[in-house]
């Protein structure tokens, strides 16, 4: 059996603003459909594959843990971060997780790649698994189609053509003279960032080769603790690690490692560029996403993330158009990788949309503001069949409730009611209440709060079945 450890970090700025910090690319519907972390699960589920390991940070943890129920996968060991160190971290933690098995075989996968073709997957995972099986370290590196910069190279063993080869350098991602060069070589790879191993291989390979990972990793682990279902690591003990990328901390050092082709149609959309040349299939080189139109356009990218929201593009060339319900972004494709400097000027004046989107996921759901006004905020709430809010009360608005979908208990002061569709309540400033959803199916229900301040830190938790902080999490 193979254990995937899927590392879902990430900053959510290179596909901005489909993507932010609240949300990477790998949780956004780029493509339409399933979401890139939702493919991965399926792509690495199965007979083969035993439950998965998924490393994510803080802020993501309730989107992976809806995604992943939203494709079947409930048994997943689920590690939360609390805050950024790179993959290294992220590597060593899972294989400490799983080091009483120390012959289990891991596939370290980002959660962000796009694989065309299956079966072309499956048979370079055939061709690798005995490799690892023997104590190999094998990476997987992808036959190059153009001298790219945006990926790191294999340079493999020259006198070998077969599928599996020996790695003489890794690159670091290089300049396009470089990328030239390495093409015209041959025998070069782009590092597409998967790896397997064994359990003991890999503690191994961190005790020879960054040993200065052990000690802060392994206390993290064990000073954490099970949280809503996760295990959240050490705060304390993690931030002691150094953050560095486990190809530079440890693959790089490695006196041998295999390398095993892939070719299977693999895709790393770490730009809209990238995402353009992926998805084209329209007249003249377009790529239209969401309902997008394009009159008279050539090799451009339109897509819109709301299908109430109309893009249409008239006589572009070479254009990125990303539609949100609350940013857009037009670039020039040549430049698509340069969309951090979108998120510096927002920064700058504090624009929310830099890096938070309206919709917030909690532990029991979600909610999404509608209309925000200097006295008013109307918000769309759902509840998870089950779930409840805290209970709580607001110092500053009163809040008025109507359910659309599903049925609500609602506590006010010492009154329990049940609200259904179509029907509403009132709950008064300063009044202690809680929204139940005692139902097997979704609660949806509009809000309308008022008053003089509308801030989510106005909030005083009296009772909360998720034993958060009264600052840690809102609502």
């Amino acid at each position: 059996m193979i254990i995937p450890v899927i590392i879902a970090g990430g900053t959510g700025t290179r596909m901005w603003p489909a993507s932010r910090r609240a949300m990477p690319k790998q949780f956004a519907p780029l493509l339409g459909g399933n979401t890139l972390f939702q493919e991965t699960l399926l792509r690495l589920s199965g007979e083969r594959f035993d439950a998965p390991c998924v490393i994510s940070n803080e802020e993501c943890r309730f989107i992976a843990r809806d995604q992943m129920g939203a494709v079947g996968i409930h048994d997943a060991c689920h590690i939360i971060e609390p805050l950024p160190r790179n993959t290294a971290a992220a590597v060593l933690t899972a294989a400490l997780a799983y080091q009483h098995q120390p012959d289990a075989v891991l596939l370290i996968s980002p959660a962000d790649h796009v694989i065309g073709d299956a079966a072309g997957f499956d048979a370079a995972l055939d061709t690798a698994l005995p490799q690892a099986e023997a104590r190999e370290v094998v990476c997987f590196g992808v036959i190059p189609t153009h001298p790219s910069t945006a990926y790191g190279y294999l340079q493999v063993d020259r006198g070998s053509d077969a599928q599996v080869q020996q790695v003489a350098e890794f690159v670091e991602k290089p300049d396009l003279a470089t990328a030239t060069e390495l093409l015209g070589r041959g025998h070069s790879l782009w590092n597409a960032g998967l790896f397997m191993m064994r359990v003991d291989t890999a503690l191994a390979a961190f005790r020879t080769h960054a040993p200065d990972l052990m000690a802060p990793c392994e206390a993290a682990l064990s000073l954490g603790g099970e949280d809503l279902g996760f295990h959240r690591l050490s705060r304390d003990a993690f931030k002691r690690a150094r953050a560095i990328a486990f190809d530079r901390a440890v693959m790089e050092k490695l006196p041998k490692c295999t390398a095993v082709a892939l070719e299977c149609g693999w895709a790393d959309l770490g730009s809209w560029s990238a995402l353009r040349d992926h998805q084209v299939d329209a007249a003249g080189g377009n790529a239209l996403l969401g309902g997008a139109e394009a009159i008279e356009c050539r090799d451009s990218l339109l897509k819109s993330t709301n299908p109430d929201i109309a893009l249409v593009g008239l006589g572009l060339d070479g254009i990125v158009a990303i539609a949100t319900d609350d940013a857009v972004l037009v670039a020039d494709a040549s430049r698509s990788e340069e969309v951090g400097k979108a998120i510096e000027v927002l920064n700058a004046r504090a624009a929310p949309q830099a890096e938070e989107f309206p919709r917030c996921h909690r532990p029991w759901g979600y909610y999404e503001t509608l209309s925000l006004g200097a006295r008013f905020q109307v918000k769309r709430i759902v509840v998870h069949p089950g779930q409840k809010l805290s209970l709580q009360s607001h110092v500053h608005r009163a809040e008025h409730w109507i359910v659309v979908e599903g049925s609500a208990l609602v506590t006010v002061g010492e009154e329990e009611r049940l609200v259904t569709e179509n029907e509403s309540t009132y709950i008064p400033l300063g009044a202690v209440h809680r929204l139940e959803n005692p139902g097997k199916l979704p609660l949806a229900l509009i809000e309308v709060q008022s008053g003089c301040y509308l801030g989510e830190d106005d909030i005083t938790r009296y009772e909360d079945i998720y034993a958060r902080d009264a600052e840690e999490e809102v609502a």
